[in-house]
């Protein structure tokens, strides 16, 4: 099911570019924008320098971010280039104002659903999750910082009209980011176990964040517990809870939201 919303939102995305923003060249944020550049000014197939483009980045996000959140960017990868070539570029206005709102607002829903469900649409967006991992700035926030020099670069291939529309096209696709994926929200996770060593090993090895663990007994039974306390990410929840369950079924499992961070929540 989650494979099929990353390739929805894929499809979604390659529609904002192609209708909207490629019949003008206006870029879109990211290594999709560069891929776009490159395929307005050389014969090179957007699709193509999208998918080339994106596999160093790839290599990165799978020892940074994991098999999981790899594997479902590169099936988004490879649909996003996929679907480039194949949706014709064929604008539904002429006017450049309306495509650069309507072209941003798409996009950022496309990406927006490919984060939520632990994927990313791949290059600038694997090291704005990896950051903000360590950090409290928002995905959209620093994906917006980032595509600063996509406006830069707009403004050098073409003209300074075209750079603004490109600005206002990347800010609207962060915004509708940061509407749709809310996993820069720290949650605190508390789980209270018999299984603590086994949980501590596996989560370590899987999740990229720093376990505290506190010795505690039942109330009731007065068994001897361990106590883990975790600062994590919205995004990581579903992957805890499912180590945690392979490993005690009974686990006692505690989240809720975190006003804010000080200090290192993030491995070593």
């Amino acid at each position: 099911m989650k494979n099929l919303i990353v390739i929805v939102g894929s499809l979604i995305v390659a529609f904002g570019f192609n209708v909207f923003l490629v019949p003008y060249g206006i870029l879109s944020s990211g290594i999709s924008g560069i891929a776009i550049l490159i395929g307005l000014i050389t014969p090179f197939d957007i699709g193509l320098m999208n998918l080339l483009l994106n596999l160093p980045l790839l290599i990165l996000g799978y020892f940074k971010l994991g098999k999981l959140i790899t594997v479902n960017t590169l099936i988004c990868v490879v649909s996003l280039s996929v679907f480039l070539y194949f949706i014709p570029t064929v604008p539904v206005t002429d006017n450049i104002l309306l495509s650069a709102i309507y072209g941003g607002i798409i996009g950022g829903i496309g990406i927006g659903m490919i984060l939520k469900y632990s994927g990313t649409s791949g290059g600038l967006d694997i090291i704005a999750i990896i950051v903000s991992r360590t950090s409290n700035v928002s995905v959209g926030l620093l994906l917006t910082a980032m595509n600063g020099v996509i406006v830069l670069i707009s403004g050098v291939a073409f003209d300074s009209n075209i750079a603004l529309y490109t600005l206002l096209s990347i800010y609207l696709t962060g915004k509708m980011i940061d509407t749709i994926h809310t996993n820069h929200i720290k949650l605190t996770m508390q789980i209270v176990t018999t299984k603590g060593e086994l949980i501590r090993k596996d989560l370590l090895e899987s999740i990229y964040r720093g376990i505290t663990i506190t010795e505690g007994f039942g109330g009731y039974t007065k068994e001897t517990k361990q106590i883990l306390m975790m600062v994590v990410t919205r995004y990581e929840t579903m992957q805890i809870k499912k180590i945690v369950r392979s490993h005690d079924e009974k686990a006692f499992i505690n989240i809720y939201e975190t006003v804010e961070v000080v200090g290192e929540f993030a491995k070593n």
